[in-house]
């Protein structure tokens, strides 16, 4: 393009022709006068639309000059289409608000630089301050084609991105925000003055900091806060709350802060973020501010679910978080300033244990949740970790393992593998929801058992926590210590009481084989003597070597039921015919017949599937307690059947009837004190008698599937036995 330069009059006009003899030109003219002129000229010459794009001082001039606003006015009666853009603020809302009235559409978009108008054959660019409010005098007009479209467009694209007038007056004058948007500031005084506006305009204000954020917050925007906490105190502000990593360096200035009235918590872990949320914006960054320095870049946005979001971060570390008064004493008094972290992720937690253990020096203990538990980590490798830490590096390890019916098989492979190791098993009442790694006496791991029933350790584990805390790692050595000896001595008391049943059953045995021809002969011999006195003698023999021989029965019953080799000979019996035969016993027996006591007994045949010795056995011992704790009475038999409520109505393969046997006497009734232990060993309170024959009663009737119990009576005369069998 070959361009022809005419310049007439320097300081007036610089016209620069496209081509020879083209209408298109470029024009510049200078002075404030030709300013205006120049626009009116453009206002009087447009025969469709206007376009203006103005900075936030502008309106007031279009309203302020005259002839400006008349050629606003003059347009729009000839039915132009006038579209006006500019930033509304609080100085210029006035002038906003008449222009609305005299152009088609006033829109609002924030941060415009530059002033231009075009028209649907000119552009004109006003040369401005932006920081004053008076005419321009310098103006640039162009008619070529190019130019006009491709300014066009720009303000189309500008246009489009604003919002309309009344909205944003409404914003302003009422607080109300009708627009949304999110950009980013890389300017370190933009930023500053952002951030004091954000702080100024708010209702309410959270911040989570950096150590190095809290003097940042401290150099430029302390005193708005104070200001802020002032409204506060007057009901007019809903004050301030920080979050804060609270260290040695920055303490005295959170002491500052708290003093001014903002109140603080302290977050070990905080996210690698530092962020500031009122009710109307946000502004978050990534950078650490060390020292204070100067944020470089900060995300601002107005967008509720922004805002939502960082609130909701804000308070759960509130939720989190340590009051900032107890942290500041615990670091003046130089008191235990440990970590605690929880861990999410449960692989991220199962692989935190590892690498601790990999790093140990001379410890490892761990107390596992369950058998399971430890067996999932045994798939993962953790012998091989044991046995390179034990074998390579001295370390001593100690391991607790809850018991479960493989557990041997467990323990045995695993002393296989790492023979350096300590393995010892718990009972399983020590199944908890929890494993315990305590690594060199300074690092404690404790991983949450969430499904035991899965083969992976990461999906059966939940979240972890760690902590180096000195009381609680020293809390957890000594439940550790503790348990470790409590089963140690645990496993010697089995190992006592086994060889005390093995005693206990062969003197039982051993007494029996002698009492057996002492009571036969001495029996035979008392038939054949008839000397009163030497029968009285032989009588005396008898009864104690009857009372020897059910001593010795007793205990060997005892010993089968502890060690589950109790066994029952069961067969087809009438019910009728075993009670019959038990009252005929104790009617024969000296207790009974001394005593004036009646027998009560309705009978009635009842089929049972049982082992008969062993129910006669168990009536014997109810009948022989009534009359033992009976002076005078009745002991009344009765017999029942009911329901079994255990037994559903439509498992039609199982008997849902229970046979219940009654024994009431009207004797002085159990002693309170004995009622929790009465089915216990050696529960008597009586001199007569070992106290063994409810325990052994209750084992039978349980071999039987029945239940056994007792009751006092609820006249407060006497006391009721019973037990329930399956019925046939």
């Amino acid at each position: 393009m070959c361009l022809n330069i005419c310049v007439y009059d320097y300081f007036s006009s610089l016209t620069i022709h496209s081509a020879p003899n083209s209408a298109e030109r470029i024009q510049v003219q200078y002075g404030t006068e030709n300013v205006i002129d120049k626009e009116l000229q453009f206002f009087s010459q447009t025969k469709s639309r206007i376009d203006t794009y103005m900075d936030h001082t502008r309106p007031a001039l279009a309203i302020q000059i005259e002839s400006i606003k008349m050629a606003f006015l003059d347009a729009k009666s000839r039915g132009l289409k006038l579209r006006y853009l500019t930033e509304i603020t609080t100085a210029n809302i006035s002038y906003c608000k008449e222009l609305m009235s005299i152009v088609g559409e006033l829109r609002h978009l924030d941060g415009i630089k530059g002033n231009f108008m075009i028209s649907e054959t000119e552009y004109l660019a006003p040369a401005t301050s932006h920081e004053e409010i008076k005419p321009a005098s310098l103006i640039v007009c162009s008619s070529i084609k190019e130019i006009v479209e491709h300014q066009q467009y720009v303000f189309e694209t500008l246009w489009n991105k604003s919002i309309a007038a009344d909205s944003r007056i409404r914003e302003i004058e009422h607080g109300i925000t009708t627009h949304y948007g999110t950009k980013i500031i890389q300017d370190p005084a933009e930023v500053v003055k952002e951030i004091s506006r954000l702080t100024v305009n708010s209702n309410e204000l959270y911040t989570c900091l950096t150590s190095g954020g809290m003097q940042y917050s401290y150099n430029h925007f302390f005193e708005i806060k104070k200001k802020l906490l002032e409204m506060h105190r007057r009901g007019e502000h809903k004050g301030i709350k920080y979050v804060s990593d609270i260290q040695k360096e920055n303490a005295e200035l959170a002491k500052i802060f708290l003093d001014s009235g903002i109140e603080i918590r302290h977050i070990k872990n905080l996210p690698p973020m530092s962020f500031e949320v009122s009710d109307k914006e946000i502004a978050a960054t990534i950078e650490k501010m060390e020292g204070g320095n100067m944020v470089q870049t900060v995300l601002l946005s107005n967008e509720p679910a922004y805002i939502n979001h960082f609130r909701s971060i804000f308070e759960e570390l509130w939720t989190k978080g340590i009051d900032a008064q107890d942290r500041i004493r615990d670091i003046e008094e130089g008191t235990d300033l440990a970590d605690i972290e929880i861990i999410q992720n449960p692989k991220e937690g199962i692989e935190r244990a590892w690498n601790h253990v990999k790093n140990s020096k001379y410890e490892v203990l761990a107390i596992f949740s369950t058998a399971n538990a430890f067996r999932r980590q045994m798939n993962m490798g953790l012998l091989e970790l044991l046995k390179e830490a034990t074998e390579r590096r001295g370390v001593q390890v100690k391991n607790l393992i809850p018991a479960d019916e493989h557990i041997k098989a467990t323990i045995d492979q695993a002393a296989r593998i790492c023979p350096e190791v300590d393995f010892r098993v718990a009972e399983e009442s020590l199944q908890t929801r929890i494993t315990i790694v305590l690594i060199d006496k300074k690092d404690c791991i404790i991983v949450e058992l969430k499904d035991d029933t899965r083969d992976n350790s990461y999906y059966a584990a939940g979240l972890s926590t760690y902590s180096n805390s000195k009381s609680i790692i020293s809390s957890y050595l000594c439940i550790f210590e503790n348990l470790w000896k409590q089963n140690e001595l645990y496993e010697q008391l089995k190992f006592h009481t086994k060889m005390q049943r093995e005693f206990i059953n062969v003197a039982a045995h051993e007494l029996r084989t002698p009492i057996q021809p002492i009571l036969g002969l001495t029996q035979i011999l008392r038939s054949q003597i008839t000397d009163t006195k030497q029968q009285e003698l032989l009588d005396v023999t008898i009864r104690n070597a009857k009372r020897l021989n059910k001593l010795s029965s007793e205990i060997l019953d005892v010993t089968k039921l502890e060690n589950n080799t109790f066994e029952l000979t069961k067969e087809v019996c009438n019910l009728k015919d075993i009670i019959l035969n038990a009252m005929d016993d104790l009617i024969l027996s000296n207790e009974f017949s001394n005593k004036k006591l009646k027998l009560s007994y309705n009978p009635c045949d009842i089929l049972l599937i049982v082992d008969k010795s062993r129910i006669a056995e168990v009536l014997s011992n109810l009948l022989n307690n009534a009359v033992k704790f009976t002076s005078k009475g009745t002991i009344a038999i009765s017999v029942e059947l009911e329901n079994d409520k255990n037994v559903k109505n439509s498992d039609s393969n199982k008997n849902n009837k229970l046979v219940i046997v009654n024994v009431q006497d009207t004797g002085q009734g159990i002693d309170p004190d004995m009622l929790p232990r009465l089915f216990t060993k050696f529960a008597s309170k009586s001199y007569q008698g070992t106290g063994l024959g409810l325990f052994i009663s209750k084992g039978i009737i349980e071999a039987h599937h029945g239940r056994i119990w007792g009751n006092n009576n609820g006249n407060g005369i006497g006391a009721t036995f019973s037990f329930s069998l399956p019925a046939m």
